[in-house]
């Protein structure tokens, strides 16, 4: 065969991930927090971006969508008593009549603190003029949040004081406890492995041979961290934990160091065994066991050492006036950006470099796309929400044992969407509704087979009827998962015995002879602190 050189024309079809395409599958799958972060970036690097003015009302309502039994008449507005939306600033009783009260004079502090103000703070020149100004007129508060400047932007948290952190307060302790430098320094080396429990890691061999230090010099700092406020911290142990607090409390006796190094025991609610370590009897058992609830077993969690963020849901949803239901997004989720067209006209104008204007040009388009893609992806949203409300209208109106099961194709074929969309969609996404806030992935559960050959249970409701079985049986009839399985069979769920044990653990709670001995304890502490206040109080003859 000859090798030829050849001219041929193909047509053929595919799909190409523009720059384009990608953001706006990356907007998608964002939770509204990042999505805000990534449009200060835009902010910042694009130009032709601004951020929507929010002084003047927006004509145009917030998307929303209405399904159920109506007429059309869209009557969201009205949300605001389902408390959802709008917010309400009332004073408390007697807040105002405070708030109006004179503050006093100088004098008037001077003389009821039997001192003057300046032996207590150091005033400034500028300060000092100041108070006598407040002096000259007494200053009354007649308006919450008013401020000396009138300034709009005042913000109420930068008077916050600045949270104290496990690692801060050991700190201090530290300079107090220890004069010299290689103590200091093995012991800010031992606060820095400290986690935000108030635990260190049980092996502490690595510490000694990164400092240099011998290993009786790390245990001896060691034990003066251990006596640092909060008890029980530095410990490398829940044992050794409990035992510093007991310390402190003057109540780490041999019966109750015995308890303390069984506490594989306790939790396994073997009474018998305890009391025969500890050599007691069975009512200072059940008070040691009572001092031991009574210990703080995460003493550093009482300081924050990372600030929690609220869940803003994404998407409302309310009752509505027909007996459908309500679905509206969120507004204050949604970032308001615009494209400004204005400036982009004055500068292809003034800019002479083919450099400039291609810089120009990509800015325009990239700012219009992503106008666009945030419009889109709103759309997106509230179009997966209201049909998840559609689909799963029986758990908003009955609660969660009306949880039908669904799954992303369902949602998918009825918007005409494919499935990974919806995936993105769902994922980091929160719906408020009448029953609590709850993930959007929530929503989708594995279905389970009817016993009866009727309609699927969904495993979310199978897990809480599972729950309510266990809550509601006896202390001297403890369900097993036979005996539950048996009960939801009868019920016309098909299910098998290891799928029961698996949600049981999921829920975490624990096996039937668990369950046994706890309530068995329990009841026999409910009965000798009965016997107990009968034998203080007897009955009269």
């Amino acid at each position: 065969m000859a090798l030829t050189q050849r001219l041929e024309f193909r047509q053929s079809q595919s799909l190409v991930m523009t720059p384009q395409l990608m953001q706006a599958i990356k907007l998608l799958q964002l939770s509204n927090l990042d999505l805000t972060t990534f449009v200060e970036e835009e902010l910042e690097r694009n130009p032709l971006l601004e951020r929507a003015s929010d002084e003047a009302p927006s004509e145009a309502p917030a998307e929303t969508a209405q399904f159920g039994d109506h007429d059309g008449d869209d009557s969201g507005s009205s949300g605001d008593a389902d408390g959802f939306g709008g917010s309400s600033e009332a004073f408390e009783p007697g807040q105002e009549e405070w708030m109006s009260k004179d503050l006093g004079s100088r004098a008037e502090i001077e003389q009821t603190l039997d001192t003057g103000l300046d032996n207590v703070f150091s005033e400034e020149p500028a300060e000092a003029a100041a108070r006598n100004a407040q002096d000259a007129a007494p200053t009354t508060y007649t308006e919450w949040g008013g401020g000396a400047s009138g300034d709009e932007d005042y913000n109420l948290e930068a008077f916050v004081a600045a949270e104290t952190t496990l690692s801060d307060h050991l700190a201090e302790q530290l300079s107090v406890a220890f004069t010299g430098a290689a103590q200091r320094m093995i012991g800010q080396y031992l606060i820095d492995l400290v986690d935000e429990a108030g635990y260190l890691p049980l092996d502490l061999g690595q510490a000694a041979e990164r400092l240099g230090a011998t290993q009786e010099e790390v245990e001896a700092v060691l034990a003066v961290l251990q006596k640092f406020d909060p008890p029980g911290v530095c410990a490398r142990s829940l044992s050794e934990c409990l035992a510093i607090q007991l310390r402190e409390l003057d109540r780490y006796d041999p019966a109750m160091q015995a308890l303390v190094e069984h506490l594989d025991l306790l939790a396994k609610r073997d009474i018998a065994a305890l009391r025969k370590l500890c050599g007691v009897d069975d009512e200072d058992i059940a008070d040691m066991i009572g001092e031991i609830r009574r210990l703080n077993p995460k003493p550093g969690m009482k300081f924050g050492s990372a600030r929690l963020q609220t869940m803003v849901p994404d998407v409302y949803v309310r009752p509505g006036p027909d007996g459908g239901w309500h679905v509206e997004l969120n507004s204050d989720t949604l970032p308001r950006v615009l494209v400004n067209q204005t400036y982009y006209s004055e500068l292809s104008k003034k800019v002479g470099k083919d450099g400039d204007k291609s810089y120009f040009t990509d800015a325009l388009q990239n700012a219009t796309w992503l106008v666009r893609a945030l419009d889109q992806r709103a759309r997106t949203i509230l179009k997966v929400a209201t049909e998840i409300v559609r689909q799963q209208d029986g758990f908003f109106t009955h609660g969660v044992a009306h949880l039908r099961p669904l799954n992303l194709k369902a949602v998918a074929d009825a918007i005409q969407m494919h499935e990974s969309t919806v995936s993105r969609v769902t994922a980091n996404k929160y719906m408020a509704t009448n029953r609590g806030t709850f993930e959007l992935k929530y929503f989708f559960t594995a279905s389970i087979a009817s016993a009866d050959g009727g309609e699927a249970h969904s495993a979310e409701a199978v897990r809480h009827h599972i729950k309510q079985l266990i809550d509601s049986e006896e202390p001297s009839a403890i369900l097993s998962d036979d005996t539950i399985v048996e009960r939801l069979r009868a019920s016309g769920i098909d299910i098998a015995r290891r799928t029961v044990a698996k949600y049981r653990e999921a829920m975490r709670i624990p096996s039937s002879v668990q369950r046994r001995r706890d309530k068995q304890s329990a009841l026999g502490n409910v009965l000798s602190t009965a016997m107990s206040d009968r034998s203080r109080n007897p009955e009269p003859a």
